[in-house]
């Protein structure tokens, strides 16, 4: 059974990423504590990770290892990574099984539970010095944030309760500027493809498109 009423079904993650990570714009992520504490964000950032080609993809070449396991799954679950020994990123796995694809979710604009975000992100500063636009902002942000850890990879973003996307409302074309991803300077002309999707006049972005690129270009698609 979907986690709840409008949670997006499996036919909407079954694209390719770059289509993906262009409707997943607007869309709410909402993560549910055990304790039933609800968290949520509108996502107003995504990058797309084409799989076998993409030399910035965990799964560039084919490789398929106990971490990266997730993205080959359907699209519509969650690929969840631990990086640099101290940071969580959740992707959207995208496409169907078997085609290792996804959507990093780089940032979100604070919806629900903001007071529990706080002190989730909090670490040794003052909770009161952490403003809404800080966070979210960026893919560890969010995860510290939200509660999402390693336990959440590979669940059914479809129908587990823990973690799943409500239908949100769409954003305009007009609104959106690709730019190139972030971090990725080890893969070559890959690094420079704009597969980075932002919700341009969003106060919430991990970095601005015009400050990482010089260049970004609005682009249009359908939802």
């Amino acid at each position: 059974m979907p986690a709840h009423s409008d949670t997006l079904g499996r036919r909407f993650f079954l694209r390719d990423p770059v289509t993906l990570a262009k409707v997943l714009l607007g869309r709410v992520l909402t993560r549910v504590l055990d304790d039933g504490a609800v968290l949520s964000g509108r996502v107003v950032e995504v990058e797309a990770y084409l799989g076998i080609p993409d030399r910035a993809a965990h799964t560039f070449g084919g490789r398929k290892t106990p971490r990266n396991r997730s993205m080959w799954l359907d699209g519509g679950h969650a690929y969840v990574y631990f990086t640099y020994g101290m940071h969580h990123c959740m992707n959207v796995v995208s496409d169907r099984e078997g085609t290792p694809t996804a959507c990093l979710i780089r940032a979100l604009e604070p919806l629900e539970g903001l007071d529990r975000m706080r002190h989730h992100r909090a670490g040794q500063r003052p909770i009161d010095r952490l403003c809404d636009t800080d966070l979210c902002s960026g893919p560890a942000k969010l995860t510290q944030a939200l509660a999402i850890d390693r336990s959440l990879d590979g669940i059914d973003l479809v129908s587990d309760g823990r973690l799943f996307l409500h239908r949100g409302r769409v954003v305009g074309a007009d609104r959106v500027v690709a730019a190139p991803r972030i971090g990725v300077g080890y893969a070559g002309v890959w690094a420079e493809k704009l597969l980075r999707f932002c919700v341009a006049d969003s106060p919430h972005l991990s970095v601005r498109p015009e400050a990482i690129s010089g260049k970004g270009s609005t682009i249009g698609f359908a939802g």
